[in-house]
């Protein structure tokens, strides 16, 4: 699961250049006011979902997960909502729900900064073990963006594996339900999302029109097992905020997920691994090609839903731009303002 909240920009005037340096502090009613919205959604789907799975977890000894939590994410936890916090921290304590690492910042810096990508990185390590007490052995960039020039510079790193998106163009004929070591590299193995059946949960599940619906634990359990004898390891991947908020609670999808983990394992050739366990466990199926980048976001699974217009590469250039100016001036504030404007949620919606 990306369990992942921005820090959103204000209404910024043109008068307000020089004269407020403060980007993140809407204390109104409306939806950039990034306390209020982290209540809603901490009220409607993280603390209801982490209360379900830690119930799961323990009727179900063979039940395992992982999260990707973004920096800023558990910032704000820390700093407002530290009952949350702990509730992701007491799932993690169950030693079967595996952290992986990304980006502090939940940014692009991969694509425009390496000092900088490597330097998010470590904050987030640090963070992690800080505040669960592990060590991510996987990583998982900012919306699953990927390409073999990442894999090589995160198996640099030390890590042992790293997440994809089981993009059709990419894949061909392969099947995403494999294993594979990425072009150009040593050791580190590559997981790639099954984004049909993880978009059957995480899109399609409340769609009426949709000729599946509704969508039945016993149904998609069955859905998964068809696929025994044809590849190693099934990969879904989706938005933590899934469970209540994108599918409201109306929906049933608590349900779903309360009777999933036993529909599952009702087959015999059927459990649950974390990513690491995954990457111990099976062989690579052989080398996979990613010479340009994709990611999880929309239909293209590319960059286009950052940088497909003037206005996101102006901005994401500029931000890029000031780095060592900003890092120069050695003042923290400034430094942690410039990080929290590299978030993509702020060029995804331009």
């Amino acid at each position: 699961f990306e369990v992942h909240q921005p820090t959103r920009i204000k209404k910024f005037r043109a008068f307000d250049i020089g004269n407020d340096h403060h980007y993140f502090n809407d204390n109104s009613d409306s939806d950039l006011n990034n306390k209020r919205i982290l209540e809603r959604v901490a009220r409607k789907s993280y603390l209801p979902a982490n209360r379900l799975l830690l119930d799961l977890l323990r009727r179900h000894p063979d039940f395992k997960i992982s999260f990707s939590f973004s920096g800023i994410f558990l910032k704000q936890l820390e700093d407002d909502f530290p009952e949350v916090l702990e509730s992701f921290q007491k799932l993690v304590e169950t030693g079967r729900v595996e952290v992986l690492s990304e980006t502090f910042y939940h940014s692009l810096s991969f694509l425009y900064s390496l000092e900088e990508f490597k330097h998010q990185v470590a904050m987030h390590r640090k963070t992690i073990k800080r505040l669960f007490g592990v060590k991510p052995l996987v990583f998982r960039n900012t919306e699953l963006i990927y390409n073999n020039e990442l894999a090589v510079t995160v198996e640099g790193m030390g890590y042992k594996g790293i997440l994809a998106e089981g993009a059709d163009r990419i894949l061909g004929w392969r099947n995403p339900n494999f294993i594979y070591h990425p072009a150009g590299t040593a050791k580190i193995k590559l997981l790639l999302k099954n984004y049909k059946l993880s978009d059957d949960i995480a899109f399609r599940f409340s769609e009426r029109t949709w000729k599946e619906h509704p969508l039945t634990a016993p149904k998609f359990a069955n859905w998964l097992s068809n696929h025994n004898g044809n590849g190693q390891i099934i990969n879904l991947f989706m938005d933590y905020e899934t469970f209540g908020e994108h599918q409201w609670e109306d929906s049933g999808i608590f349900q779903f997920l309360d009777s999933l983990p036993e529909e599952i394992l009702k087959h015999p050739d059927n459990d649950f691994v974390t990513p690491s366990e995954a990457i111990s466990r099976f062989d690579s199926f052989g080398e996979l090609d990613f010479p340009s980048f994709v990611s999880w976001a929309d239909e293209e699974r590319d960059l286009s839903a950052w940088r497909s217009n003037s206005l996101q590469e102006d901005a994401l250039s500029k931000i890029y731009s000031l780095e060592s100016e900003v890092l120069n001036t050695k003042d923290l504030q400034l430094m942690e303002d410039w990080r929290c404007l590299q978030t993509s949620d702020h060029f995804y919606y331009m």
